[in-house]
């Protein structure tokens, strides 16, 4: 493997966190990095266009094991 490649896991939408983490680490993968991004819904209010949060993408960095 080329040094310095890494790969993304996103935790799926009805798995856990520990789960992700398991599937990485059956894969042989290690977390080096979690990136957490906000999710954001359109709501009308009043006539206009306002956006809530709604939820979270959370997605961890790996890199392979030696």
């Amino acid at each position: 493997m080329a040094k310095g490649k890494k790969v993304n896991f996103e935790v799926g939408e009805h798995e856990s966190i520990d789960e992700c983490l398991e599937r990485m680490k059956a894969e042989g993968y290690t977390p080096v990095r979690r990136m957490e991004k906000p999710i954001f819904k359109e709501v009308m209010k009043n006539g206009n266009v306002e956006y809530e949060p709604f939820g979270r993408r959370i997605v961890f960095e790996a890199k392979k094991n030696d």
